[in-house]
């Protein structure tokens, strides 16, 4: 269970690498069992820690001044966790904000959505669309707030050593640096027109709306400032797109079918999702593949997974490019990938 102090020891080592401040706080709140039970009020499926951080985080985001700031990246503090022990101030700012942090756990979800992603979205639905024909119909499952349905409005660089290799880049959009290991270098021709950009998310974002933009911000790690400035460069380029996007809010299984049977059936569509499906349960999992079995008896229907499906392999995630049709399915990996697009190893 995600209360137990166990849960915050394992979350602290997955966390280390990547940020030594989450990764102190988290092994000193799960001695703190009055901060693991506030952690444990979010909603069910929901992570203890990264609710519980990220409320705090919003709240500093948000302007709240405390000497805990001085911890975080993001707000232009250089403090090191590693010379300094940050809890005390950290828990000191819980308890003075106690009432906000308890009704941001119990409110708000963990949608994070990773734009760095889209620099794998370019070579994947290229791959896509040469087999498929264009404009493509593109459906997401589990967008967030949609940031990667208009992954061709940003920039792309493949570079290797430093040195650009291919690149995809668009005046004025946010750029996106991707490096490549391996000795293949990934497609990057015309970008294919795009007719629909649909997502089925069970909990949007608004852009639109001033406090879902801050807990999305909220949700990037504090010690990656750099990534903060993508996203909010991403937002920027997202609220001032032309392009028409939809995003269905409920559940994705229940809407997927209906919204692919109202696209053409003479026109070529590919549902793709990014490290979304590992919050599904095996029988939904097996439910995408049912439905999109059935639609592919219709017409036939292309699957961009980019999934984290074999834990065991030392690389972090994998890009398949999947086709439905007559009742057959056909699988072809394209590439292996960090989670995040920091690299790809283009395979296909």
């Amino acid at each position: 269970m995600s209360d137990k102090p166990d849960y915050w020891r394992y979350w602290a080592a997955q966390a280390s690498e990547v940020s030594p401040l989450y990764a102190r706080l988290a092994l000193a709140i799960g001695e703190s069992e009055e901060l693991r039970s506030l952690a444990a009020r979010a909603r069910s499926g929901q992570p203890h820690a990264n609710m519980i951080l990220g409320a705090v985080h919003f709240l500093l985001l948000r302007g709240r001044a405390h000497p805990l700031a001085r911890f975080y990246a993001t707000l232009g503090g250089s403090s090191s966790p590693t010379e300094e022990d940050p809890f005390p101030e950290f828990a000191d700012f819980v308890k003075l904000h106690e009432s906000e942090i308890s009704s941001l756990i119990e409110t708000r979800v963990t949608n994070t959505n990773e734009v760095g992603r889209s620099a794998l979205l370019h070579p994947g639905l290229r791959a896509v669309a040469e087999k498929a024909g264009a404009p493509l119909n593109i459906i997401e499952i589990g967008p967030s707030a949609g940031l990667n349905l208009i992954w061709d409005r940003y920039g792309v660089r493949f570079l290797r050593g430093g040195v650009v290799v291919a690149e995809s880049v668009t005046d004025g959009a946010l750029l996106l640096d991707c490096e490549l290991r391996g000795n293949a270098v990934p497609p990057l021709g015309n970008v294919p027109p795009v007719a629909r950009r649909i997502g089925l998310e069970l909990n949007p974002v608004d852009l639109n709306d001033e406090g879902d933009r801050d807990w999305l911000r909220a949700l990037i790690w504090p010690d990656l400032p750099a990534r903060l400035a993508r996203l909010d460069q991403a937002i920027a380029q997202y609220r001032s797109t032309e392009d028409v996007i939809e995003i269905r809010p409920g559940d994705a299984l229940d809407n997927l079918l209906p919204v692919l049977r109202g696209i053409p059936e003479n026109e070529p569509v590919c549902v793709f999702h990014t490290i979304a499906l590992y919050q599904f349960s095996r029988e939904m999992r097996q439910t995408v593949e049912d439905l999109l079995t059935v639609a592919g008896l219709r017409r036939p229907v292309f699957r961009l997974s980019f999934e984290q499906e074999d834990r065991a392999r030392t690389f972090g995630a994998q890009l398949s490019l999947i086709r439905y049709h007559d009742g057959m399915r056909e699988a072809k990996l394209l590439a292996d990938c960090q989670p995040h697009g920091a690299w790809i190893e283009w395979r296909a």
